[in-house]
């Protein structure tokens, strides 16, 4: 137990730390502009967006903020794929505005940007509204790179193989086909090649589908077409679907080894103790979830949508639901307005998160560059409390202070009972931001209470994290 209890004193610590530095800040309202009034526009309402301008309002009320923000209500990605199998709905994942506007004086402008003059500092919109800022903030989450796929599309997203990555109609699609699948058929789920939004997200989803099945359609399967050899928490969901669904882990997975342990945080004797106290069961027949990972040749190049085939590296696969994520690049406000760079994602002065092709501007969350800080909600709200901070100095001729920032993923193996997390903290050293040596997981012999509280845990997560987000 004393990884679990740990993880979550340190999360406590880093919790009570944030307040103090706030406060420190300015959170009691005090604005430390007495003339004019500082401007900071910011582009996105999701995670990154409203946590930013919550944030900084808390931190110095005198300065006016403005979200800018195309869709009157935000549908949450986490926790999405839960309406797919019937645990959450549509409505569950609803969020409204109304919070960020009434307590904290957050102005909105409903509207689609269509350009941004940089020197001239103006936010311009479809509606005709032109923004002046002093600081401008853009959370322009993700996009799609659909081409990389041949006879991949939007449109074969839209009525054929949705990817659901974004939540909305390609959401309710998905939970439509899995409810309508055959007796004994089969779910295709691809993944791509990192950097993509929630690394655990595929495999959770992977996970919730095959219990739907375990209880609606037992002679079904879900085969996940990856193009890696591993993946975040996939030490302790592996173990979940070994125990689960009948799944064999691959001989080519070489996470269960001591190297894989200590790769993950582990000392060499936590590693060998925990290789000693489990080992996986070695089931005779195929179990509900097959892994095909990228050594095996399980990267998608090519679609069907016609046949409902999907081509691999290594050969053909049909499906009768088929869950294509394609590879991702920042979202396409960032490609539009050059804020991206030849890898489709926006490069970045760590410290503060400000874009190091366009002075002034901040970019938060999925679409910036954070090595190897994962593209999480927690991340994107970790780096926005941060920024919130370093602009509001950064308005006061003051320099930026020295960040840290924390991201916990949280995810359901399937069972509903049945939880997992990765917990880090992140600093900067030689310029870029690197991961503090510390255990991340849950360890290979946790109990069932462990789990069962680590289940727990992501419900409540998706709660208190919305409330720190919206409320």
């Amino acid at each position: 137990m004393n990884n679990t209890v740990n993880a979550l004193e340190r999360r406590h610590f880093l919790k009570l730390l944030g307040a103090s530095a706030l406060a420190g800040a300015g959170i009691s309202g005090k604005s430390a502009f007495a003339g004019t009034q500082p401007h900071v526009v910011v582009i996105g309402g999701g995670v990154g967006g409203a946590t930013f301008a919550k944030y900084l309002k808390l931190a110095d009320k005198g300065i006016k903020v403005t979200i800018v923000e195309k869709e009157r209500q935000y549908l949450r990605p986490y926790g999405s794929s839960e309406v797919i199998t019937g645990h959450l709905t549509m409505q569950d994942i609803t969020i409204s505005y109304d919070a960020l506007q009434k307590n904290y004086g957050i102005e909105f402008v409903f509207d689609t940007v269509t350009g941004i003059d940089f020197e001239g500092k103006v936010v311009k919109t479809a509606g005709g509204v032109n923004l002046s800022y002093d600081r401008l903030v853009v959370s322009p989450g993700i996009s799609f790179n659909y081409a990389a796929i041949e006879g991949h599309s939007e449109e074969v997203a839209n009525t054929v193989m949705p990817h659901a990555w974004i939540p909305g109609k390609q959401t309710e699609l998905l939970a439509k086909q899995l409810k309508e699948l055959p007796k004994g058929g089969t779910v295709l789920l691809s993944v791509p090649q990192n950097p993509y939004r929630c690394p655990p997200g595929p495999y959770e989803r992977a996970g919730l589908i095959a219990q739907y099945l375990k209880e609606h359609n037992p002679t079904a399967k879900v085969i996940i077409l990856d193009a890696k050899d591993g993946f975040t928490t996939d030490l302790t969901m592996l173990q979940a679907w070994n125990r689960l669904y009948g799944f064999n882990i691959p001989e080519g997975f070489k996470g269960y080894s001591v190297e894989g342990l200590k790769a993950a945080g582990f000392t060499e004797d936590e590693a060998k103790r925990q290789l000693a106290a489990w080992k996986p069961i070695k089931h005779d027949k195929p179990g509900m979830i097959e892994w095909v990972m990228g050594s095996q040749g399980g990267r998608v190049i090519k679609v069907d949508p016609s046949t409902k085939t999907v081509y691999t590296e290594s050969g053909e696969y049909k499906g009768d639901m088929i869950n294509i994520i394609p590879p991702l690049k920042a979202g396409k406000l960032a490609l539009d307005t050059g804020l991206a760079d030849s890898t489709g994602w926006c490069p970045v002065d760590r410290k503060a998160f400000e874009s190091t092709l366009h002075k002034g501007v901040h970019v938060l969350g999925d679409s910036s560059i954070a090595d190897v800080m994962p593209k999480s909600g927690y991340s994107a709200n970790s780096q926005a409390k941060v920024c919130a901070l370093q602009v509001k100095a950064l308005l006061a001729g003051q320099e930026p202070a020295e960040p840290v920032w924390q991201n916990t993923c949280y995810a359901l193996a399937g069972n509903q009972t049945y939880g997992q997390f990765v917990a880090d903290v992140f600093r900067i050293k030689d310029g870029k931001i690197a991961r503090m040596a510390n255990p991340r997981y849950l360890p290979l012999d946790a109990t069932p209470v462990q789990n069962s509280l680590a289940a727990l845990y992501t419900h409540a997560w998706m709660k208190t994290f919305t409330d720190d987000c919206f409320a």
